[in-house]
């Protein structure tokens, strides 16, 4: 029980054990319980991807661009060159989700940039006592994104070359031999599922030690504002590059499913 349970002073643990704490919802001693403010933050500024785009779609003009549609123009632009010098087979999906996928998590990373008291203590004097406001500080949430990335993964991969070439591809590689059928096999679904754990652990992680960072600042008290803005111009880079990453090992991924070695 910490010292602000049994109304003593609150400590610099306390502080942060109170910040990392979820919303959640169901049985929160065990695995079935829903992180209830990260699927609000995440759908919602899932919404907002939505709305922005389709709101410079319905504004789009033919002559000069205004700077909102320009913005918008260069980030399409942006992707669609990305996954035309990375995705080497032919799907009509792959740019849209690369696109989706990098705004995004673009738009959950930037949520590290707000100060991290003033969403909590707004949701407190509402009468909710946590809240955790940047998704991809959240495992489930990463780990949900990457999962689905997996699944297109095996989609791609059993559609381009069919069931046999692809349970061909996890046993006859990379010793193509009948007798080594079980090492490839445990090498290769070794290698798979690594993939999407570390494309999900690798944007948590990233995001969560920046969040950390973020709160050990906010601990200054009055003295935090010139470092919280040092380290949030830094963090941007970190909320670009993290976002960037996913949608790169994204496209390399699926681009890797549809190819024959």
């Amino acid at each position: 029980m910490s010292a602000s349970d049994t109304g003593g002073p609150q400590t610099s643990g306390d502080y942060i054990l109170h910040h990392l704490h979820n919303l959640q919802v169901g049985d929160t001693s065990s695995f079935w319980h829903v992180n209830l403010d990260s699927l609000i933050f995440s759908v919602g500024l899932g919404l907002l991807f939505l709305w922005i785009f389709r709101s410079a779609a319905k504004k789009a003009t033919t002559g000069v661009p205004g700077k909102f549609q320009c913005f918008i123009e260069m980030t399409i632009e942006f992707v669609d060159a990305t996954v035309k010098d990375t995705f080497h087979g032919k799907s009509a999906l792959i740019a849209p989700l690369s696109l989706t996928i990098f705004v995004w998590i673009v738009l959950m990373n930037t949520m590290d940039l707000i100060p991290v008291d003033w969403l909590p203590m707004a949701s407190q004097a509402m009468g909710v006592e946590y809240m955790r406001v940047v998704p991809t500080t959240d495992p489930n949430i990463t780990l949900g994104m990457s999962l689905s990335v997996f699944a297109l993964m095996i989609f791609y991969s059993i559609k381009m070359k069919g069931l046999g070439g692809f349970a061909k591809e996890l046993t006859m590689q990379p010793f193509n031999h009948w007798a080594f059928i079980p090492v490839n096999l445990v090498m290769e679904v070794v290698a798979l599922i690594a993939k999407p754990i570390s494309l999900g652990l690798r944007l948590f992680g990233n995001m969560y030690a920046g969040e950390m960072i973020f709160f050990l600042i906010a601990l200054l008290g009055v003295f935090q504002l010139p470092l919280h803005f040092v380290w949030a111009v830094f963090h941007i880079m970190v909320v670009l590059l993290q976002a960037f990453i996913f949608m790169m090992l994204t496209i390399v991924y699926l681009s890797m499913s549809c190819e024959d070695h």
